[in-house]
């Protein structure tokens, strides 16, 4: 009995162990995508404001870091986070994670290190504040944009992710279903990169007096070629993580259908974008190609687990058509979203919670509805105060002589391309 009673710890211990190691590993994909975005939004902004872009990327990640740790994770998961971070004891400062006598005894049901899930959370609030990144690029302060990282990855993201996530009014009383994050991380990004956008305005010379919009390329078009296919790998990690756990032979037949599905989503979401520019615009538009993948991995982040490939394929499909859709029709509103990121994360978001209902039988149209509403109600209210008081305290925008000669230097004080004398 006591052989049986060493062997079964053993494998619980070691089951413990797989599903630690691979949340973590999950979580390093998903830290990757803070470089897909900052390549992203380097190839897709002037070369004169590319610098700026990249200090931008790399501060919100470690803002985002910092202050989930200090608040974010506290508010989000309220019972999980006690005394997670500052343990005094034996003059350490610090806490040791679950032993194995803690792991045996659960029975099971304690799957992966608590630290490891702080990682794996903090790298998905640190992705909401990418979004806002690139729509308020190439006119925004920069200490202006790191304070607001403060606020939203320390308070505003994780209070409505604790409605969804943390026990909240949102999957208790309404059932809202977001496995992991289309409403939640990026529709939450996209509320607060529009509420930013508003109160910023557009970049000079983006739309003329008499209606016209003007096209602003972007300077390296490979390099956001290449930010978008390192979103696409980080996604498996932003997708397959939210599982939990591989250790058993259910949840490894669930993990290998999510990363099925979010891979097929994001084929569907590129090649429906490209065929609708090419009967739109009468051109194979590839800044379009590319948000259409990333159209299609939002729109499948509700629910990667439930549909069947080809049916993840038609909701990525449906995502690449809608952020066409929604491009031109910021467009024509006169809001400046240079890469397109309100599109992506907001509008297709949205469409990932809805789709959820044809997939799903444990998700209402009320719990979806609510959700969406609630997520966007707060963040945007929320978001728009806190830009409108930054605007009055320290201001936003950079001067308008600093936005044409570009905001590497004012905001850098150096170029990422010095060879080049003008970079318009």
């Amino acid at each position: 009995m006591d052989d049986l009673t060493t062997v079964a710890g053993q494998v619980t211990e070691l089951a413990y162990a797989l599903d630690t190691f691979y949340f973590l590993v999950c979580g390093a994909l998903v830290m990757w995508m803070a470089a897909g975005f900052t390549m992203l939004e380097s190839g897709l902004v002037r070369a004169k404001n590319t610098a700026e872009i990249l200090t931008k990327n790399v501060g919100l990640y470690s803002i985002a870091s910092i202050m989930y740790m200090l608040a974010g994770y506290t508010i989000m998961y309220p019972s999980d986070a006690s005394n997670l971070f500052l343990q005094f004891g034996d003059g350490m400062l610090g806490r040791g994670d679950n032993s194995a006598e803690d792991v045996i005894a659960s029975g099971g049901e304690t799957y992966y290190s608590d630290l490891s899930d702080f990682f794996f959370q903090v790298v998905f609030v640190a992705t909401a504040m990418s979004i806002v990144s690139g729509a308020v690029a190439e006119r925004m302060k920069l200490w202006s944009f790191f304070a607001f990282a403060v606020i939203l990855t320390g308070f505003i993201y994780p209070i409505q992710g604790f409605w969804n996530w943390g026990g909240g009014f949102l999957s208790e009383s309404f059932g809202y279903f977001d496995f992991a994050g289309s409403g939640t991380v990026h529709l939450c990004g996209a509320a607060a990169a529009l509420a930013g956008v508003l109160v910023l305005g557009p970049r000079k010379g983006k739309y003329g007096p008499n209606g016209e919009i003007n096209a602003i390329p972007g300077c390296n078009l490979p390099l956001a070629a290449l930010g978008t296919l390192i979103l696409w790998l980080g996604w498996f990690g932003f997708n397959g993580g939210s599982e939990l756990k591989v250790s058993d032979v259910g949840e490894a037949n669930a993990v290998a259908l999510v990363f099925v599905n979010t891979n097929m989503a994001a084929a569907g979401g590129l090649v429906f974008a490209l065929l609708l520019s090419r009967l739109w615009f009468g051109k194979a538009d590839l800044t379009m190609a590319l948000n259409g993948a990333l159209a299609g991995l939002v729109a499948i982040t509700a629910d990667p687990l439930s549909p069947a490939p080809f049916v993840a394929t038609l909701i990525g499909s449906v995502g690449g058509l809608i952020v066409v859709a929604s491009i031109v029709m910021f467009d024509k509103m006169r809001i400046d979203d240079p890469v397109g990121a309100i599109s992506v994360h907001g509008v297709v978001g949205i469409w990932g919670v809805l789709a959820v209902l044809f997939t799903n039988g444990d998700a209402s149209p009320l719990g979806q509805i609510v959700g969406i509403l609630s997520i966007f109600a707060w963040t945007f209210g929320v978001s728009f105060v806190v830009w409108y008081v930054l605007k009055l305290a320290i201001g936003i925008r950079v001067s308008e002589e600093e936005e044409y000669e570009g905001v590497d230097l004012s905001e850098c004080g150096l170029e990422a391309y010095p060879e080049f004398t003008s970079a318009e």
